[in-house]
């Protein structure tokens, strides 16, 4: 017999047009009705608390701590990395659990707040400041005085440890380093690695070879005044970038477990050996033990043969702290044989694209665009039939990419929402959650490929019915900010945190704000958030050749949601006396929503920049359609690119001059 929360949710479902598994997913556990209220997503999560519990008494802790991250603190990890998910139920891609013998508790971001409500049962506790100090001050309340908390320290970063000591200090409780992952040893059915080879990138898509890579950093190690005998790489893109080598490990991501440490004649590259083939072993120079011969050694060795080489004297080892673990670092001792920078050389020198990484990136997007715009003008066809839903979309979208050249699937799981789902900025549907589309619903898709020759990331918000005044206030007050950041003229060397602001500015004025970054960085069949590219205070200062994303939005909740990205390039500005200034060259080629743009809210330099891209897509994108035998795309296209001929308000709340003197002063504490 069905519960009575089902018989309502068939009633909501009734009234709101939706399936019954979307009125009845959005409810969310309610832990203290009598019984308890569990939606069918929650984990039953008794049996892995209860082992970890018994392995934690040997150990001598009183609480485990448990990241959502992987050895090499990365974004995005493997499945048999998800330890967070596999202990909580808890799929979100961000968060700290921590297990003591009578409670467990889960923090994580507002992003993820309804998602760990479906998702988790009754044995865990939420708790929404994710702050290290917070998570520091719940383990001082709950652990007795003289405790241990232990933790891996492969999954810490350097200043995550930090932290928690700081805090930690002088409450008589301290971290304890467990090498042995205590949830890998409850974790019964954990994943196995693909078996999957690693591939290299055809030279058609390389201008720098490995061995030019490996000689430009390591002349940035010869040039560095604390002279480094050694770089260690962890992140998996600094590995894949040097070799130009790509695996199947991540999800969406092409990376493969590896480190790398390389000296001024030797390299040693620490991967699964066998997945490497024979043509790999010629290509990397495996067999001969020269400057620029690669020794492949087992990834489960890096500990031992990073100590060997440490213990030789007269060694310093660079490291990059965003993305080495503790447990790599801990062993680089004494101090003096240690050199850090927040970066690696590889990550800056990665960040910038060179000429032939430009151009394939630009053609990337190119038939990207291709692939969106088949998905809008289907939409725009199919969804007054009734007949589709988010996960249908997300479907479509995927399998029009799929026929693009060089397609290697999606660049992350699709974010296809409409409604009040769209509120929630990182929702991805599921067949309980996923809501049928109507022209009487914003509907919001942010979605991305890989391909062999570049990175994609872009999303477009739509109505198909009438939006209402304030929608369409709120989306074109997105779209100004969009155009404030990509018509900016900026000195090279400039911070991404301190142009932000001109992507909110128009929002700001009305008394309206979105939550999450403006922007992050993006790669060649790579990842699709690379560091450290951004708007953020920790990106490094914009140089020409990073691609970025620019992403403003505003998000009501239970309402709706908007969010208008597109990936840009920093190119040279033609300046009237100035030299080295930059400006954005807007790569992604894909419409905005006309029924949402009130143009009277756009300045005349807003306008002509709008009017300028739409000419940028129809030159572009055109004669790709043409190629791809796609009329009626194409037709769509011409019908939503053409000019807008209306003035905007000469007197815009971002118009040029209030622009330019709101640069001006984040500058003066930005140039580098």
């Amino acid at each position: 017999m069905l519960p009575y929360s089902w018989l309502l949710a068939v009633s909501l479902a009734a009234l709101t047009g939706n399936t019954v598994g979307a009125a009845y997913e959005r409810t969310e556990r309610n832990c203290s009705a009598t019984p308890p209220f569990l939606p069918s997503t929650a984990v039953n999560t008794s049996v892995q608390l209860r082992e970890l519990r018994e392995r934690m008494i040997p150990m001598n802790i009183s609480a485990y701590i448990i990241p959502a991250t992987d050895a090499h603190l990365s974004e995005y990890i493997a499945k048999r990395d998800a330890r967070m998910a596999f202990m909580t139920g808890f799929t979100g891609s961000a968060g700290t659990a921590v297990v003591t013998q009578t409670k467990a508790t889960l923090w994580t971001d507002s992003r993820y707040w309804v998602q760990a409500e479906r998702q988790m049962d009754c044995n865990w506790e939420l708790e929404k400041d994710v702050s290290v100090s917070n998570v520091a001050q719940w383990l001082i309340s709950e652990v007795p005085s003289g405790g241990k908390i232990g933790f891996d320290p492969f999954l810490f970063s350097l200043k995550t440890q930090e932290n928690y000591d700081i805090n930690l200090e002088s409450s008589n409780r301290s971290l304890k380093s467990i090498p042995v992952n205590l949830v890998d040893q409850v974790w019964k059915d954990r994943p196995s690695l693909p078996p999957d080879n690693l591939t290299r990138l055809p030279d058609r898509v390389i201008k720098r070879s490995w061995q030019m890579k490996v000689e430009l950093i390591r002349s940035q190690m010869r040039e560095n005044p604390y002279q480094p005998t050694a770089l260690l790489l962890s992140a998996l893109d600094e590995t894949a970038w040097l070799f130009n080598l790509r695996g199947n490990d991540i999800p969406y991501n092409p990376f493969f477990y590896s480190y790398t440490l390389l000296t001024m004649d030797e390299i040693w590259l620490f991967l699964h050996l066998d997945r490497v083939s024979d043509e790999l072993k010629v290509y990397l120079n495996a067999s001969c033990d020269g400057p620029l011969c690669v020794q492949l050694k087992s990834y489960d060795s890096v500990l031992d043969n990073v100590k060997t080489y440490v213990a030789q004297p007269g060694v310093k080892v660079w490291i990059g702290t965003e993305y080495t673990n503790y447990g790599l670092y801990e062993i680089i001792t004494p101090q003096d044989k240690l050199m850090t920078s927040s970066y690696s050389p590889v990550l800056t020198t990665k960040a910038v694209k060179d000429e032939t990484e430009q151009q394939i990136l630009r053609d990337a997007h190119v038939r990207d665009a291709v692939a969106v715009i088949q998905l809008l003008m289907w939409l725009e066809k199919t969804v007054p039939q009734g007949t589709e839903t988010e996960l249908t979309a997300t479907e479509y979208v995927n399998k029009c990419r799929s026929k693009q050249k060089d397609s290697r699937g999606p660049s992350f799981e699709t974010i296809s929402a409409s409604g009040p789902n769209a509120a929630l900025a990182h929702y991805s549907p599921t067949p309980e959650t996923s809501r049928r589309l109507t022209v009487d619903e914003m509907y919001l898709v942010d979605s991305g490929g890989q391909y062999l020759d570049g990175t994609t990331d872009i999303t477009r918000t739509v109505h198909w019915g009438t939006p209402t005044a304030m929608q369409r206030e709120a989306f074109t007050r997105v779209l100004m900010g969009n155009i404030e950041i990509s018509r900016t003229i900026f000195p090279s060397g400039t911070r991404g945190v301190n142009m932000e602001m001109l992507g909110r500015r128009a929002l700001w004025e009305v008394g309206l704000n979105y939550g999450h970054g403006t922007g992050h960085g993006v790669g060649n069949y790579f990842g699709v958030h690379e560091w450290p590219v951004g708007f953020q205070s920790n990106n490094i200062p914009f140089r020409a050749g990073m691609f970025t994303s620019i992403e403003p939005g505003f998000y009501k909740e239970n309402d709706f949601g908007i969010r208008i990205e597109d990936i840009a390039v920093t190119v040279p500005a033609h300046t009237k006396y100035g030299h080295n200034y930059l400006t954005f060259d807007t790569v992604s080629l894909v419409p905005y929503d006309r029924k949402l743009i009130d143009i009277s809210l756009l300045s005349s330099e807003q306008l002509q920049w709008l009017n300028k891209y739409y000419e940028t897509i129809r030159r572009l994108v055109g004669p790709e359609l043409d190629s791809q035998k796609l009329q009626e795309e194409k037709e769509w296209m011409l019908k939503n690119t053409e000019p807008f001929t209306e003035l905007g308000s000469s007197a815009s709340i971002c118009s040029s001059s209030l622009t330019l003197i709101a640069l001006a002063i984040a500058l003066l504490h930005n140039i580098s």
